[in-house]
This record gives C-alpha cells, structure tokens and sequence, in this order.
C-alpha cells in the first residue's frame, strides 16, 4: 500500500461538557521522537481504550501505544449522552427495533461490549458514576411516543427481554416532572459519565504499561516493509501492527469513501442546579431517559462531581465534512432551550453553561467495520451512533482479531457485509437533510 496521507484531523467543536466537570488534566504527553510498539492503535476513544485492554489480556508484557489526536475525553467520547445500550437501538428505524434474528445477535454483542466496560471499571477501580449498570428507560411524552413504546414492548417480548412498563404517575416520581406519558424500564444498559469513564481507563492502560500520547494526531501512514510507520507533527511510531480506532475518520485515512455517514447531535448542559432548585425538582438525583421516538430529545439528571444538573440532547445534522460551525450550535441552542423549557421551565430556568457537538458515523445497512484493512492493519469503526456499547465492541474485537483470537462476536462481525455504497454527494446531502428534518417534526412532544 502506498503512502497514507491523512486528508483530514478531528475538529471538535464547543466544549466536551461532561470533560469540563472534571479536574483540569495534568500536562499531554506528546509523541516528539521516533518510537516503536508492538501493536499501535490510532484513537484513544472507547475502541482504542478498549481495544489496548484486551491487548494487554491476551499478549501479556506486549509494547502497546496509543495516539491521541486531542486530549483524552475532549473527543467524541467525552461528548456523548452517556448511554451504554444493549438492546436494538438502529438510529433509522421507528422504534429502534429490526428483525427479531439480527436484534437478538446485536444484544448479544453489544452485551459483550458492556460487560467488558464493566471489567475495566472493576479492574480500574472506577466508581457508580463513571459506570453504573442500573438500566434504562425510554421516555414517552406523546400519543405517539406512547405506542412506539408498546410496540417496542411487545418487540421485547418476543425476544424474550425483560422489561417494565412505567405509567404517567411513575415517570413523575422519578424525573419530578409531569411531561411523560409512559416509560419503558431495560435493566441491561449501563450510564455512564463518560468522560470520568475514559479519562480513569486511560490511567489505568497507563498503569499497565500501556503508552497514551495526547495531541498526537497521526497525519500520515506508510507501510515499510513488515511495518507501518505513523507520522504526527513532531514524531513517528513503528509498529508491525496497527489498529484504526478512529470511527468516521476511517474516510481521512482513505478507506470506505462513498460508505460511511457522518452525522452530528447535539447537547446542552445547565450549571449546577442550587439546592433550591434540586428541592423544587424532587424526583431521582440520577436518571436517565432516552426518547421513545428515534428523533426525540434524550434527558439526563446527575449529581456528583460539577453537581445537579440537567443534559438535553436532540437534533441531528448530516454533515460529510465531519466538521460543524460554532454558529450551527448557537442555532440549535433554540431547540435545546425550547424542549428544556416544555420539561422543567415552570419550576426554574437555569443557564445553560455548556453547549456541544458530537460526531457520529453511520452506515447505510446498520453494519461496523471491524475486519483487517491490509496486512497488520485493522479497523474498529462505524459505531452507529452507539459509540459507547459499540465502540468498546469494536475495540476488543479488533484487538481479538489481531490476535487470531476467534470469538462468536468476531465471527460475526468479519462475516458482516460491508458498509453499503451512499448515493452520489448532493443526492445523499439533501435526502439526508430532508429525512432528518422530517423525522424531527413528526416527533412532536418528544422532541
């Protein structure tokens, strides 16, 4: 293979709330030398992460590096909604759900990426809130919300899934508001505060030997003879093997053009709520509530380091650029304001004091790339807008994968099709557009 120019690096943009909760992180390591590792692994996200503890599983004492293009957390992986699911749960469907025989596979994997999170904060040491697996519900605020959760009530019987329906008085109970119909309670999924999660695991890969270099974006890759050499601004790594845990930028390193979507959501975080106001609420001190409907607004009270306060996320933008405008987020700051207010805005009005964008990557048939790219090289991406459950997925399969470490996961995964082709560039932007902006309106209340 040819000499790999990276065409583009990671652009974030807003702040990484959930980061910025945290202590201040003590000074990057950067790469400024000429290294070697054993196993490389671009992306310091749930996939690297993942993928560089299961490394250190099964080849004990092996020279493993990590590069970083930003700080860890500050990236995708520090701006997600903190969600680590185990059901179907296909952006595109009505109701996350889709063929019983794929469902009940995609539960078993994605079952198999929670509880290898679950091994890492017990072996890390990390606490309920960097990771608890307490379940979670699907809030209905609608008529329509309503039935897509007795649909997909019904969907989970048939897969033999418990589940709990909750009525209007029980979902007051717990959120202190009155706005919901209905809830749908799963006990399999995890919350997470995620970036206290990948920052503490990434201590802990250090703590074994495990090499993270932060601000260390790779700009260019090359194959030279049995290795690939990783260039970054003031440095370069050889290593026989690499893996590419960089979800949707998997285009900028050339692979899949034309095949894999890149979508942005959106969140805003209030400041800490004053002990008035956490009274005012009542209800839980943590919960967590995705939409029943796929285009709704998912809410999540937390208290614990940075305080009580409340995180709304809705709105998706296709964007092929895997870049957004910080004028794109002042815009839907009105959404995010407007569904806060319909919630909580008759018991207080609290500033909101982060404000973020997220990228996803998605693929037309519902598929990741997890399978080798070229000889040592391999990919762990295409999270499907799961990047949580599915990242870490990802991440220990690649790892098992170079490692010839059959598993029933992996053998799904490299015998998955690939992502399916996207229509020419203008046709896929405007349906996209047109379809997001369709189904947003039709979720009405839940939004």
């Amino acid at each position: 293979m040819p000499r790999i120019a990276v065409t583009k690096l990671p652009k974030d943009t807003g702040p990484a709330g959930w980061n910025r909760l945290l202590p201040a992180p003590g000074p990057a390591t950067q790469l400024t030398q000429h290294d070697t590792a054993d196993v490389l692994i671009i992306g310091a996200g749930f996939a690297g992460l993942a993928a560089a503890a299961r490394l250190m599983q099964l080849r004990p004492g092996a020279k493993v590096a990590v590069l970083e293009a930003t700080r860890v957390a500050d990236g995708p992986a520090g701006r997600n909604s903190g969600f680590m699911i185990d059901l179907p749960h296909d952006l595109g469907s009505d109701n996350y759900g889709g063929a019983l025989d794929s469902d009940l596979a995609q539960t078993q994997d994605n079952r198999r990426g929670i509880a290898f999170a679950a091994q890492m904060a017990a072996e890390f040491g990390l606490t309920p809130e960097a990771f608890d697996q307490c379940g979670k519900i699907n809030g209905a605020a609608s008529d329509k919300g309503h039935r897509h959760n007795l649909d997909f009530a019904r969907h989970l019987a048939g897969m033999n899934e418990p589940h709990e329906l909750l009525d209007a008085q029980a979902m007051a109970d717990l959120t202190g508001i009155s706005y919901y119909q209905s809830g749908l309670f799963t006990p399999g999924a995890a919350m997470i505060q995620p970036a206290l999660f990948v920052r503490e695991v990434a201590q802990g890969l250090r703590s074994k030997g495990v090499r993270i270099f932060e601000n260390s974006p790779v700009t260019a890759l090359e194959r030279a003879g049995p290795d690939w050499i990783a260039q970054t601004p003031q440095g370069q790594i050889t290593a026989p093997q690499v893996i590419l845990a960089v979800n949707g930028h998997l285009n900028s390193f050339g692979f899949l053009p034309g095949r894999l979507m890149h979508v942005f959501t959106y969140a805003s975080m209030t400041r800490a709520l004053t002990p008035q106001e956490t009274a005012r609420l009542g209800g839980a001190a943590n919960w967590g509530l995705t939409p029943a409907d796929p285009m709704g607004t998912t809410v999540r009270r937390i208290s614990g380091i940075g305080g009580d306060r409340i995180v709304i996320r809705n709105r998706f933008t296709f964007d092929p650029s895997m870049e957004i405008s910080q004028s794109r987020i002042d815009r839907v700051a009105r959404d995010h304001d407007r569904a806060f207010k319909a919630r909580f805005g008759h018991l207080f009005n609290p500033a909101m004091e982060y404000r973020w964008g997220g990228r996803l990557c998605l693929s037309f048939n519902n598929v990741q790339v997890v399978r080798p790219l070229d000889s040592g090289l391999f990919a762990a991406c295409c999270q499907n807008g799961l990047g949580t459950a599915k990242g870490t997925l990802a991440g220990l399969l690649a790892a098992e994968s170079l490692c010839d470490h059959v598993t029933p996961a992996l053998t799904r995964a490299l015998n998955a099709p690939p992502p399916r082709r996207l229509p020419p560039a203008p046709i896929a932007q405007l349906g996209a557009t047109v379809r997001l902006k369709w189904a947003e309106a039709k979720a009405g209340k839940d939004l």
